[in-house]
């Protein structure tokens, strides 16, 4: 499903952040990411910064009691030189600022699209496009459960056998 052009992008990304959960996704995603056939991969486009919409994603997470996310960025922007992507230097830079303190883990682009499929097949996704014009920059938060965390889920699970 893609909306064209979103004036009011930020309603838009935290009426559905308040909708979703544990398993959905949101993409920031570059310029030449593409339109997903799959219906529960929501498109919009939005005329602002790539990195005030990570920003602006991640303070809703943080103000969120019922999520948290996982941050996966692409393992080959730090890869691309400056001389063949014009400002990816700059965008590293801020982008590492804005994830100061975060835990961020990088994979291959395909690998993580790989993992966004699997989880479109039974969850929603929204990818925000933006218009940045440097490879591998997108940005996906892997949604997660706000007050339920991996280690006391492991914990009930185990309670779970021994009985």
């Amino acid at each position: 499903m893609v909306k064209s052009e979103v004036k009011d992008w930020k309603s838009e990304v935290e009426s559905t952040l308040n909708l979703y959960g544990h398993r959905n996704w949101i993409v920031i995603a570059d310029g030449a990411y593409p339109q997903q056939s799959n219906p529960a991969i929501k498109t919009i486009k939005i005329d602002a910064n790539q990195l005030e919409a990570v920003e602006f994603v991640l303070q809703l997470i943080e103000k969120a009691k019922h999520v948290d996310a996982n941050i996966i960025i692409d393992k080959e922007m730090a890869f691309v030189p400056e001389k063949d992507a014009k400002g990816i230097e700059a965008y590293r830079t801020k982008l590492n600022k804005l994830f100061q303190g975060k835990p961020v883990k990088s994979m291959l682009h395909e690998q993580i699209i790989q993992e966004l499929d699997v989880s479109a097949k039974l969850f929603n996704v929204l990818i925000i496009k933006t218009d940045l014009a440097i490879p591998y920059t997108s940005v996906f938060f892997q949604l997660e459960c706000g007050y339920w965390n991996a280690e006391a889920e492991k914990n009930l699970r185990a309670k779970l056998i021994s009985k």
